[in-house]
């Protein structure tokens, strides 16, 4: 009964922690914003240089896209073959059965 006890309590505790927002001390330091200086700018820069290494987003896409189209037609064309192999060994399976019971 204790155990039930400490764990509302703890419950308790995260609630009315999160519930006051208000509290200066409970701020984290991800809510202040701080301009980048000069450096972290230069780095978030554009580099003419490296430009022509960079993918175009739109061929990209593109490319993912015939690539995901050529794996379903792939996956598509053994289903098929799987089942017409089985539906052929199950007709022989037939015939045979068929031929012994003739026999």
């Amino acid at each position: 009964m204790a155990f039930l006890f400490n764990k509302t309590i703890t419950f308790s505790r995260f609630r009315s922690h999160s519930q006051l927002k208000e509290d200066p001390f409970s701020l984290s330091h991800r809510r202040f914003h701080i301009e980048p200086g000069a450096r972290e700018k230069a780095l978030l820069e554009e580099d003419p240089a490296l430009k022509r290494f960079k993918s175009h987003k739109k061929n990209v896409w593109r490319l993912k896209r015939i690539g995901d189209v050529l794996t379903i037609v792939v996956v598509a064309g053994c289903c098929y073959e799987i089942y017409v192999r089985a539906t052929m060994r199950e007709e022989a399976r037939k015939q045979a059965q068929g031929a012994k019971e003739g026999a």
